[in-house]
């Protein structure tokens, strides 16, 4: 109890664990509404991955085989989930409404069925807005600049579960001097809850959901109460004195001790199969017995937190000499020891944009002639780029494409990878070694593959023909005999590409920028060819007159003379004071169609060489580009 106590928490942040309720089912609950009040389990290969509560009640569990679900459940619905595609697409929607609400971006999606939020600047600012005199009726807003955007909510109880249960909703107290932590999971309940419900309400599909300060007690926590539903682990996170001293009979149990304790320890995130293991030898002083289909990571006996915690001697230095060793990274005792303690100070990653590496792969009982490998090559192939148009496509709203719906690329991989994993041979005895290792080749992804005006199967026949196939060759000579598991194709090495918000490697994309520009000002371009002089007249009034026509003249025709227009792409506005500012508008207005949510208006700048008109920041680069011409004469 005392090295519990003695480890330092921050639990100033508020983190909030989506799961959604049986996702894969619910996906094809979702696309047919039919499915929802029948037994349906998703297959691949001949294993039931998941299954619907309906079929749960009736006795099926996930990893079943088909032929024992088909018997535990006679009229059991079976759809085959070998496509990803669908979980993909749903998890991407999913994920993009509940980063949505968010102000930090800090949102980070676990698979395809969880996600992390940190609403800590979320609660901050509701936090200030709260009325400590009629928190009964209290505002949950939602925009930082629109105090209108929101929802009402009681601010003195918890919205859903907690643990430990409450017997009674009750309003915050003092008395434990924990009032501040208090405050802010009940905002971070009200929070959860409603995206929870708009979840249900607008994508239609119900979460399981966790409230803590840390990514390893929310996800913990919101398992308690399953499905539709949603918990809070309550304070006190530390042991609490009462001030005089401390011993057994004045100090209140820390909740997340009491909470984490009874959990097996291979079950804490974090501390995976191999690390429990060793922890269970340690504390048993013997390899734990084993058991088919057991809970706890294979073997019979449960080792939980709280053994492992209270067990002579136990903290980092112990954990260290257990857990370490050639190749483990240094600290891992102190790491585990606080993982132990309910102590995580993981950071929710920022969303990315586009994915660090996008792979296809499969396993095979039995994969040894080439024929056979070109075939999986194709396919495997045509399901790589179908996925890289699914997560790198997006929509292109350049006015010059003509199509609304045009795509673009919002990143380009620069390599391609082909892993395989090939199967020892027999043994003497004809037994088989276990082994996943893999080998793997790679190069440059060709640009052939992001020409969006040729079809997927031509693409694919190209990329197999002239890239995978003469990998696999130098991965597996043509005379070497070989039987693989496993084929893995990937691209990596992702290359942003400017996007209109400014964002991506290459900035705002200029090249759209100039084409705008160039559209707009047309009507204004005075282009610089001889023209005859007008005539001049005796009379004052007409010179005056003439005076006035003559800046069209020089031009007369250019704008509409498409022949012409090329003949000076710069645009000639230091001498034509007249027509500057109506410029000047027409540029900025182009900036402002390029990104809308600038505050400031990027001015604009006359190169003193050659009078073209730009936005300032071009001007030094352009400036460069007169000086390399000068050097080249």
């Amino acid at each position: 109890m005392i090295g519990a106590r003695k480890t330092r928490r921050n639990d100033s942040r508020v983190i909030v664990h989506f799961d959604y309720d049986c996702f894969y089912a619910s996906v094809f609950e979702n696309e047919n509404p039919a499915l929802k009040s029948l037994p349906l389990a998703v297959q691949q290969k001949q294993i039931v991955v998941t299954c619907n509560y309906e079929a749960r009640r009736r006795g099926l569990h996930k990893l079943a085989l088909i032929s024992e679900a088909k018997k535990i459940v006679p009229d059991l619905v079976i759809v085959l989930g070998e496509e990803l595609g669908r979980f993909r697409d749903a998890s991407k929607d999913l994920y993009r409404y509940l980063e949505g609400f968010t102000w930090s971006g800090k949102v980070e999606r676990l698979g395809f069925d969880e996600v992390f939020m940190d609403i800590t600047d979320i609660v901050d600012y509701n936090q200030n807005l709260l009325n400590p005199n009629d928190l009964a009726h209290s505002f949950f807003s939602l925009e930082r600049n629109d105090p209108t955007v929101g929802f009402t909510f009681d601010a003195t109880i918890f919205a859903g579960h907690t643990y430990p249960p409450q017997q009674m909703p009750s309003a915050i107290s003092n008395s434990q001097g924990n009032d501040w932590l208090t405050t802010r999971l009940i905002l971070g309940s009200h929070f959860a809850q409603h995206l929870r419900l708009g979840l249900d309400e607008e994508k239609g599909y119900t979460s399981s959901v966790g409230i803590s300060t840390n990514k390893l007690l929310s996800k913990l926590v919101g398992n308690l109460n399953k499905p539709k539903a949603q918990t809070t682990l309550l304070p006190p996170y530390d042991m609490l004195e009462d001030g005089i001293s401390y011993n057994a009979e004045n100090t209140q149990e820390s909740n997340v001790t009491m909470f984490i304790d009874g959990h097996d320890i291979g079950k804490i995130p974090g501390i995976g199969f191999k690390m429990a293991q060793r922890i269970r030898n340690h504390v048993l002083s013997r390899p734990p017995e084993s058991g088919t289909g057991s809970g706890w990571g294979g073997t019979k006996e449960s080792v939980t937190v709280r053994d492992v915690r209270l067990f002579p001697g136990m903290g980092p230095e112990m954990l260290e000499r257990i857990l370490g060793g050639p190749g483990v990274e240094r600290g891992i005792g102190s790491k585990a020891w606080g993982l132990i303690n309910g102590i995580d100070d993981t950071e929710i990653q920022k969303a990315k944009k586009v994915p660090s590496q996008i792979s296809i792969e499969d396993t095979y009982g039995r994969l040894d002639t080439m024929p056979q490998v070109l075939k999986e090559l194709r396919r495997l192939a045509t399901s790589l780029i179908k996925r890289m148009h699914t997560d790198l496509l997006e929509d292109d709203d350049d006015p010059e494409s003509g199509s609304g719906s045009k795509k673009r690329w919002s990143a380009n991989p620069k390599t391609v990878r082909l892993s395989t994993r090939p199967r020892p041979p027999p043994n003497a005895d004809g037994t088989r070694t276990r082994s996943f290792n893999r080998i793997s080749r790679s190069g440059p992804l060709p640009s052939f593959v992001f020409n969006l005006n040729n079809g997927i199967d031509s693409i694919v026949e190209r990329l197999v023909q002239e890239c995978l196939v003469p990998m696999f060759k130098r991965l597996h000579p043509p005379h070497a005999v070989w039987n693989l598991s496993l084929i893995n194709i990937g691209v990596t090495n992702m290359v942003e590409t400017a996007r209109e918000d400014g964002g991506g490697a290459g900035g705002r994309d200029i090249s759209k920028m100039f084409k705008r520009q160039e559209s707009t000002l047309r009507e204004w371009r005075v282009a610089d060819r001889d023209v005859p002089p007008d005539p001049v007249h005796g009379n004052d009034n007409n010179h005056h007159h003439n005076h006035q026509q003559a800046e069209p003249s020089a031009g007369d025709g250019a704008p509409n003379d498409d022949n012409d227009h090329d003949d000076n792409d710069d645009i000639l506005a230091s001498s034509e004071d007249a027509i500057y500012e109506t410029q000047q508008n027409s540029i900025d207005d182009a900036w402002q169609e390029e990104e809308d949510d600038d505050d400031e208006r990027p001015s604009c700048e006359i190169c003193r060489r050659c009078g073209a008109m730009m936005p300032a920041f071009a001007i030094p680069a352009h400036e460069r580009f007169h000086s390399l011409e000068q050097e080249e004469e």
